[in-house]
């Protein structure tokens, strides 16, 4: 891929994690309620429209999860082995961010009381989030956000099958993107109509999936007019979902797709895409969308114990709350993330190494 491509999704990425953000601390804790009269609009839309940022990362993620598992047929020959990565890249890290929101509201609960401060979690709730099935048991969850890893390692696991089944003996090449079209389509004209489904991949496979299609469109050998159906084919599932109702999150969704493959194939040049801070938030990313949570709560707590209850000492609160979730995130990826990815990759390749050697000496 092209070095604008991936400027793009760094700035996709640091824009949504930054919504987020603003989102949380727009709709929970005491400093918005002080705040509130400053900036009325501002606050009711973040509380409101900011959450469907999370469509942003929805489609990268399908954008992603397609090349990854694409590029050396890895879902066509290790499907099983895909999975085990994918889990082991999302839960170490989602798990210790999870013992930070604990430790969080254990310290939020010695200055305020407020529903965002989570009781100390039973065995059962940190199994189920370790397991991301929390949503699906109906657990409470221990930080705001932690639907979305459980949603994210689904969506990977259906991709996954997806393309297992069309990367199988005699299956035509196009098969691979048909099939996420027709799945995207049934996502986005059936199951996504249905809010209780929300805890379940095929709710979000349209967004994901627009993601997908996006990175098929995006591949350097495709030609014109592959690249021209591809986007028409974009257009069309989402066109026709908007058109049979209007979600403000898939009109996200369909614009993320479409700036990519335009932003890809060098036909657009989005605002901003070389600046190096959006390199190092695109980086960074997942590291604050885990953290944040923690972070906001005890900012709250603590301008709500230690400061005067003025709107202007409180906005002042939730700007350093945002600068800390981003200082926060980039500790965490630096010395959490990271270190945990270096530690489970070479566990699971000393594995696999062992596996593939006992399999010789069997044969």
């Amino acid at each position: 891929m092209s070095a604008p491509h991936f400027r793009v999704l760094d700035v996709l990425k640091a824009i949504a994690c930054n919504l987020i953000v603003l989102h949380h601390l727009a709709y929970y804790g005491p400093m918005v309620d002080t705040a509130y009269p400053l900036m009325p609009e501002v606050f009711d839309w973040l509380g409101d429209q900011g959450r469907i940022a999370v469509h942003i990362f929805l489609t990268i993620g399908g954008f992603l999860a397609a090349g990854s598992l694409l590029r050396g047929r890895a879902a066509a020959t290790a499907p099983l082995r895909a999975l085990v990565r994918r889990y082991a890249k999302l839960v170490p890290p989602f798990m210790a961010a999870m013992a930070l929101a604990v430790a969080a509201s254990l310290v939020a609960a010695q200055w305020m009381t407020h529903d965002s401060i989570s009781s100390m979690p039973t065995a059962g709730q940190v199994a189920a989030h370790a397991l991301l099935m929390h949503s699906i048991l109906d657990y409470e969850s221990l930080s705001a956000g932690a639907w979305y890893v459980a949603i994210d390692f689904q969506l990977f696991a259906m991709m996954t099958c997806l393309l297992w089944l069309a990367g199988r003996r005699g299956m035509p090449r196009w098969s691979a993107p048909v099939m996420v079209a027709g799945f995207a389509a049934a996502s986005l004209m059936v199951f996504n109509l249905d809010s209780l489904l929300d805890a379940w991949a095929p709710y979000f496979f349209g967004s994901y999936g627009l993601g997908a299609l996006a990175w098929w469109a995006c591949r350097p050998s495709r030609r014109p007019i592959g690249v021209a159906l591809l986007l028409g084919t974009i257009l069309l599932l989402g066109g026709l979902a908007l058109e049979m109702e209007f979600r403000s999150r898939l009109a996200v969704a369909l614009g993320t797709a479409i700036l990519v493959v335009l932003a890809c194939r060098n036909l657009v040049r989005v605002p901003g895409q070389d600046w190096p801070v959006f390199a190092f938030l695109g980086r960074i990313s997942y590291a604050i969308f885990l953290v944040h949570f923690p972070v906001c709560l005890v900012v709250n707590a603590a301008f709500t114990r230690f400061v005067p209850a003025l709107p202007e000492l409180q906005v002042g609160g939730m700007l350093f709350a945002w600068l800390a979730s981003i200082a926060a995130g980039a500790v965490f990826h630096r010395w959490v993330e990271v270190p945990l990815a270096g530690w489970t990759d070479a566990r699971l390749n000393r594995l696999e190494g062992r596996a593939e050697t006992n399999v010789a000496a069997a044969g």
